[in-house]
């Protein structure tokens, strides 16, 4: 699943949508879709778009009159510039000038149209590329579930998802199975400057294209080159050459340096 470098990069690279008028939108998918095809339509037709942003792994076209199209790419959803496409192309918006649209071959994805923002945005957490660490101390004293999961957790912070909390959890030195509310304040310290280091680079990367990761140009990532842990069982640690180990947390697959990594 796309996570925030992801998310962030799709942004970026269709904000020239910005400023942009909606002649008309298709949707072509019930299944992605919260809210009828012909009221989200009829929403969209005529707006100008003001802004795209992203939240946790959300992206948010802003247009005018306070509506918002909230895309969630899910698996293998693309936003997508130009035309083009094919069966599993689920959406599309025609704009004055250029064309928007969305393909998502498993259909876990999800749009919605909305007058202000959705209400399961206002549950997410706080940013991770902004929290401090004093911040990341006091929500972790609250946590007693282990620290893989609790950063899995978007209430927690927004954005994470299984590849950057592996990465970050290995850069801090931080076993997955830690319990939260037992880490110490200079562990903190060290997960809190993990991760944005680990987001920011992953950004600068592109993200990581693991299998249908594309940006809205089309482009791959290359942060996936970057990956010390993610999807590296039995390979060597690269910091210390012991074999990288995989265990399941919070039902998801995690990758960590036995030795590297202390609970």
């Amino acid at each position: 699943m796309p996570e925030l470098p992801e998310v962030e990069t799709v942004a970026r690279s269709i904000a020239r949508v910005v400023g942009r008028h909606i002649i008309s939108a298709e949707f072509r998918c019930a299944r992605i879709l919260k809210g009828s095809a012909e009221q989200m339509s009829a929403a969209l037709a005529g707006r100008r778009i003001r802004g795209v942003r992203r939240r946790g792994k959300f992206i948010l076209i802003e247009l005018e009159g306070g509506h918002y199209l909230t895309v969630h790419l899910g698996m293998t959803g693309r936003l997508l510039l130009g035309e083009g496409g094919g069966r599993h192309m689920h959406a599309v918006l025609t704009l004055d000038r250029g064309t928007l649209r969305y393909e998502d071959q498993r259909q876990f994805g999800r749009l919605e149209v909305s007058r202000g923002l959705p209400a399961r945005i206002s549950k997410l957490g706080p940013e991770p590329l902004e929290i401090t660490v004093e911040e990341m101390a006091a929500r972790l004293k609250r946590r007693k579930a282990r620290i893989k999961s609790v950063l899995l957790d978007q209430t927690f912070v927004r954005g994470i998802g299984n590849i950057y909390a592996d990465e970050t959890l290995f850069r801090a030195g931080i076993h997955p199975l830690a319990v939260a509310a037992r880490l110490s304040r200079e562990r903190v310290r060290r997960l809190q400057r993990a991760m944005v280091e680990v987001l920011s680079q992953a950004i600068e990367k592109g993200g990581s294209s693991i299998s249908d990761y594309v940006d809205g140009e089309g482009r791959r990532g290359f942060f996936q080159l970057e990956h010390r842990v993610y999807q590296r069982t039995g390979e060597p640690c690269l910091t210390c050459g012991t074999p990288i180990r995989r265990t399941l947390v919070a039902q998801r697959g995690t990758h960590f340096c036995p030795r590297c990594q202390r609970r």
